[in-house]
């Protein structure tokens, strides 16, 4: 990776102001339309803990109905970076990381939504996660994770996610690990 990087800061990641979180001082439509933002994002909140939920447990399937069918993925990590474009060439990307052989634990926290309408949002996510990858290499770290969700059908979709590490540690370990609970090894993707 390049030593030369941007600030992450909102106007970088293209994350602007929503509409306003305060009550209206209209009718009876106008308190129902803050209520529905406030169950929108109630839902992209979910959306996302439903993804970090899907990818630790390789459940491919529901993670596929969690995306756009054009989602746009960039990624930078230490010595990576991911550019994909469509849910299919990203679950495929997936499918060869969580595999028998992986171990994995990620954790979204914080979230920072913004409601932009009624049919499309941004949200910042602040991530810790742990990778291993059997026998012997393990990752570690936390980034800045920033997308796009869009409504359709009436459902939240993400349209573009993005991260950037804010720090990474990859190294070999010196003896293969062995845990005593394993889920991806029974119902991980066979590793190629």
């Amino acid at each position: 990776m390049t030593e030369s990087r941007a600030r992450l800061t909102k106007q970088h990641m293209g994350i602007r102001d929503g509409l306003p979180l305060e009550a209206s001082s209209g009718d009876l439509e106008a308190l129902r339309a803050d209520v529905q933002r406030l169950m929108d994002m109630e839902a992209i909140r979910q959306l996302k803990h439903a993804y970090f939920r899907c990818i630790d447990s390789a459940n491919f399937e529901e993670l596929e109905t969690l995306f756009h069918e054009d989602v746009l993925v960039h990624f930078k990590g230490g010595n990576y970076e991911w550019k994909l474009q469509g849910r299919a060439e990203y679950l495929a990307s997936i499918r060869k990381s969580f595999t028998r052989k992986a171990i994995g634990h990620h954790n979204g926290h914080q979230p920072e939504i913004q409601m932009l309408s009624d049919r499309e949002a941004t949200g910042i996510w602040y991530l810790a996660d742990h990778m291993w990858i059997q026998p012997s290499f393990y990752t570690t770290g936390t980034a800045l994770y920033w997308d796009r969700y869009v409504k359709e059908d009436g459902r939240w979709l993400i349209r573009e996610t993005r991260y950037e590490r804010l720090y990474e540690f990859m190294q070999a370990l010196e003896e293969p690990i062995a845990p005593s609970s394993h889920y991806l090894a029974h119902h991980g993707a066979d590793p190629d």
